[in-house]
């Protein structure tokens, strides 16, 4: 028997990939299917099936396109309607593969076709649970996702989900393992661990949602409270998992156009496009193409471009190094932006060369700190991150609204940006630069670096 999770970072998702004497079974994968087919090929075996905990929200899931290649069903729980075939399995419908089996445990509550999947061994013996977006470790997953298509309440979904929880899975053994969908970074949970298994055993005493350190109204109350908006894009994943998008393949040939300088100018004019620059940040504050958005590959790319740039039909022109376009046009699929008109043929050299091109200044911590008093600071951070420490004079706009509150920030002033590190920073200060915001200054190193500079004005709270 195996069973190999793969975990991608950028998206802080689990994949899993099951196998014994022959057969094998894939658990929610990525769109692009080629490791699971290799993984497949490499032992000589057979994917038999396909299973979906529920219709993801935060990525294109594989399973069209895994099933088209293989011709194994796709199975989901009870409630799930696709717009394609496939098998919706019963409660405790049992499905082998191999010398071992697949039990389905339906746990609605993230949403109401959610479901789990209990692995048992050779010898039939109870091994791991794959619980999707149900039970994360030290967490569970939000109960608003679903709720505006089904006309049900958070409150409501938050009670079925506790009702899931405490009567299907607190009831197995102990010593099964945990597999769940996400880790911490997920929009899909609130407090994550980062840990991507452990037992049930200890999620017993860890986790809120087993320990038993809550009623069921407390259990909601907790739950609901202060669930931040999820980003606007997830309703289009879910429209396209449950109804149908290209294969990858599709995707890849339609979007790798390189662009001479002449093309790419063109068609940064038209209406809707947006030119995506997806280079290091360091890279990019030192000359980029006016009104570019910075999101950097090294880093949560895939989720920020679905947040910040929201729509999944907007049409991108990609500036990245050269070599990473497929990288690029492939993380960004992963999320549904499928509309990638080319990208810059010979990257930002080509460009510079001959053409205008902006800046953003920078600032160390250690030079902020001389002049603090006068400057107009904002924290792009999210709300838990600030509540560890701040600057007593900063205004808080976290990234994730950034757009929605950009006119709370005053064009007169020099804006000074900081987030943690620098990376969220930088794409905070391109969206302030593509609206017009002539007087943008980063801070090198985000707070990071302003905890171990001369700063003694650090507030916790």
């Amino acid at each position: 028997m195996i069973v190999k999770q793969i975990y991608t970072g950028c998206l802080f998702q689990g994949a899993y990939y099951i196998e014994s004497n022959g057969e094998a079974a894939v658990i929610d994968p990525l769109r692009e299917v080629s490791e699971y087919l290799n993984l497949a090929k490499s032992s000589n075996s057979k994917i038999k099936y396909i299973f979906e905990t529920h219709f993801h929200a935060d990525f294109i899931s594989g399973h069209l396109t895994l099933s088209k290649k293989t011709n194994s069903p796709i199975i989901f729980g009870p409630n799930a309607k696709p717009s394609f075939e496939c098998i919706i399995a019963e409660d405790n419908q049992v499905f082998k593969i191999g010398d071992i089996s697949i039990t389905v445990i339906h746990t609605p509550g993230h949403t109401l076709e959610s479901t789990c999947f209990l692995l048992k061994d050779e010898n039939e013996v109870p091994y791991c649970l794959f619980t999707g977006d149900t039970l994360f470790l030290g967490d569970v997953g939000r109960p608003d996702l679903a709720q505006k298509s089904l006309n049900i309440s958070k409150e409501d979904l938050a009670g079925i989900l506790f009702d899931s929880i405490q009567n299907r899975i607190s009831v197995l053994p102990n010593n099964i393992l945990i597999y769940p969908a996400h880790g911490a970074g997920s929009a899909c949970g609130k407090n994550m661990m980062k840990e991507t298994v452990d037992t049930l055993g200890n999620q017993k005493i860890v986790n809120y949602a087993l320990n038993g350190s809550l009623s069921k109204n407390e259990f909601i109350k907790e739950l609901t409270n202060d669930l931040p908006n999820p980003p606007v894009y997830f309703p289009s994943n879910v429209r396209l998992n449950q109804e149908g998008y290209n294969d990858f393949e599709i995707v890849l040939k339609n979007s790798l156009n390189p662009l001479n300088v002449e093309k790419f100018k063109n068609l940064m004019n038209l209406e809707d496009v947006i030119i995506l620059d997806v280079r290091n940040q360091n890279e990019f504050r030192q000359g980029f193409i006016p009104g570019s958005i910075f999101i950097g590959l090294k880093g949560s790319f895939a989720p920020w471009v679905g947040s910040i740039i929201k729509d999944v039909n907007t049409k991108l022109l990609l500036v990245c190094d050269r070599g990473l376009e497929e990288e690029a046009i492939l993380r960004l699929s992963r999320v549904g932006f499928d509309n990638c008109l080319g990208y810059l043929d010979g990257g930002i050299s080509s460009w510079t060369n001959s053409n205008n091109y902006d800046t953003i200044e920078s600032i160390s911590a250690d030079d902020l700190s001389k002049i603090i008093e006068q400057v107009s600071l904002i924290d792009v951070r999210k709300s838990g991150e600030r509540s560890n420490g701040y600057l007593y004079n900063s205004k808080h706009v976290s990234l994730d609204d950034f757009q929605d509150q950009i006119k709370e920030i005053d064009k007169n002033n020099n804006n000074y940006i900081h987030c943690a590190g620098g990376y969220r920073s930088m794409i905070a200060c391109s969206i302030l630069k593509r609206n017009g915001y002539d007087s943008v200054i980063d801070v090198k190193g985000g707070f990071s670096s302003i905890r171990n500079s001369n700063f003694k004005i650090i507030n916790n709270v």
